[in-house]
């Protein structure tokens, strides 16, 4: 152990603005919460100490954030078909939101399922909970409201992009903020569009980044994309790579497309675009079955919701 590790150490048995100790003094000290690196006995010492820690807590808390932010997640926000439990494709027509559970399955087994019904003369029900698929728009509406009235993130962020469709953006603000507040990361993308274009918020770029940066650490491509866009447009293109590195292993195109013309401009070096494009292959492949496949035929431009 290094004199610097043993002095951190005892750094952290101490109250960093009085010097109380935990271990002599049977204190019960408390972590900082941004940066982790000092302890404190009380609020006022914290407060007391803050003008000889406050560039040391910013430049940490950046750091932890950064590990956390660049972090290659283990999948897509859309994660797996609940039914065939493979990846669901990152395009929204190749799968589909029930309104009777919330669930969003892929049109390979929400297709292999109709055939069922149909060739048994069965009637139509949710593959997923089984319950009687919505006919009308008022039965999808109504299914919808049950879902939010039991607190469904999913739901409340499908009802807040109606509501965004139709010009009501501080209803569709107040139906995004409660399911981000309850970790749904797709409400986080679309508050990003809100505070980046002013609608029912002031506009706002450090919540729309934070927005942005919540969604690209729960998955979100686009996401980690458009921080790639305000990173390169900053003059910050190791971010901005790095960003688009990551949204491409999930399957982004986009990001593909961005790799390229740094490649291009001689920011991207060729290990790294071949590396990215071997990953969005695989990824891409990852989404794909016979079953996906006989449903794209069959409606090859469906609406991502019913």
């Amino acid at each position: 152990m290094s004199d610097d590790d043993g002095a951190d150490d005892m750094m952290m048995l101490m109250c960093a603005s009085c010097g109380i100790t935990a271990e002599v003094d049977d204190v019960k000290l408390k972590n900082c919460n941004d940066c982790d690196l000092v302890r404190y006995c009380s609020i006022k010492c914290q407060k007391n100490h803050w003008p000889q820690h406050e560039e040391a807590c910013k430049k940490r808390a950046a750091e932890l954030r950064d590990e956390l932010l660049f972090k290659q997640p283990d999948s897509s926000h859309l994660g797996d078909c609940p039914i065939c439990c493979l990846p669901l494709p990152l395009d929204k027509e190749k799968s589909t939101l029930k309104g009777c559970c919330s669930k969003v399955i892929c049109n390979g087994c929400d297709h292999a399922n109709m055939v069922q019904e149909e060739e048994g003369k069965l009637n139509f029900k949710c593959p997923f909970c089984r319950k009687p698929t919505a006919e009308t728009d008022e039965e999808f509406d109504k299914q919808n409201m049950k879902r939010i009235e039991a607190n469904d993130p999913v739901a409340m962020t499908q009802r807040g992009g109606d509501q965004y469709d139709k010009g009501d953006y501080q209803s569709a603000l107040t139906y995004f903020t409660k399911a981000a507040e309850l970790g749904y990361v797709e409400a986080h993308f679309e508050l990003s569009h809100l505070y980046r274009d002013g609608h029912g918020v002031e506009k706002d770029e450090g919540k729309e980044t934070f927005h942005l940066e919540e969604a690209a650490i729960g998955g979100h491509p686009d996401a980690r994309y458009n921080l790639g866009i305000g990173e390169w447009n900053n003059g910050k293109t190791e971010r901005a790579v790095k960003h688009w590195i990551i949204a491409a292993t999930q399957g982004d195109d986009d990001s593909i497309k961005m790799l390229m013309e740094g490649f291009k401009e001689g920011v991207v070096s060729k290990d790294d675009l071949a590396a990215a494009l071997r990953a969005h292959h695989a990824a891409v492949d990852a989404t794909k079955s016979p079953q996906r496949e006989a449903a794209e035929e069959y409606f090859p431009n469906r609406q991502a919701f019913e």
